[in-house]
């Protein structure tokens, strides 16, 4: 009978000491969210500059602002967007068993991926070769939805997994990294100047 629950309590010293090791990866970081965050401000500057360039080259300026107002409303529901998708992840992870919290977060990715293609095909258009302004040149992006979301998803999967080692406050500091300051979107009127 002794060696049966020694067996067992070595079994299970086995199983936890494998689990730390997977999960305590630098993947539940959240160093997703920073690169995220960049690519998606890095497309406003990008895309200014190349109104600025059909307004000089067609030698009107309404072309620059009208498309940076416009650019400044696609902006901001992609920058409402980031701050929501950020607080469902963690009410998710938070407030659910890992079952739910799981399908919880497939849902709230799913939707912030349809902004991000929303936001990226608004891009495209108006920056692409024969785009509906007619320009000369591509503008290249660093920006595909698919891969940020995947990435993204993955961080927060990681994280959810850490989380549920930690207790109580530990848990909301670990996951209240990601709804810091540094993580929000930059508004536009600072990245238009």
């Amino acid at each position: 009978m002794k060696r049966y629950n020694l067996l067992i309590v070595l079994l299970l010293l086995i199983f936890n000491i494998t689990t730390a090791q997977k999960k305590g990866t630098p993947a539940a970081d959240f160093s997703a969210v920073g690169e995220a965050k960049t690519k998606i401000q890095n497309t406003v500057p990008l895309v200014i500059k190349h109104l600025q360039e059909i307004s000089e080259k067609e030698g009107d300026p309404n072309i620059l602002s009208n498309g940076k107002t416009a650019l400044s409303r696609e902006y901001g529901k992609v920058e409402l967007e980031w701050r929501l998708y950020r607080g469902n992840m963690n009410n998710c992870i938070l407030n659910n068993s890992s079952k739910k919290a799981k399908k919880c977060m497939e849902y709230h990715t799913s939707m912030f991926r349809g902004t991000l293609i929303n936001y990226n095909n608004y891009i495209t258009n108006l920056t692409r070769k024969n785009g509906y302004l007619g320009v000369e040149g591509d503008t290249k992006f660093e920006f595909n939805p698919s891969e940020i979301t995947t990435k993204l998803s993955e961080s927060y999967f990681n994280g959810s997994d850490a989380a549920n080692r930690m207790k109580g406050n530990q848990k909301k500091d670990f996951l209240g990294q990601t709804m810091a300051d540094d993580n929000a979107l930059t508004p536009y009127n600072q990245l238009a100047q």
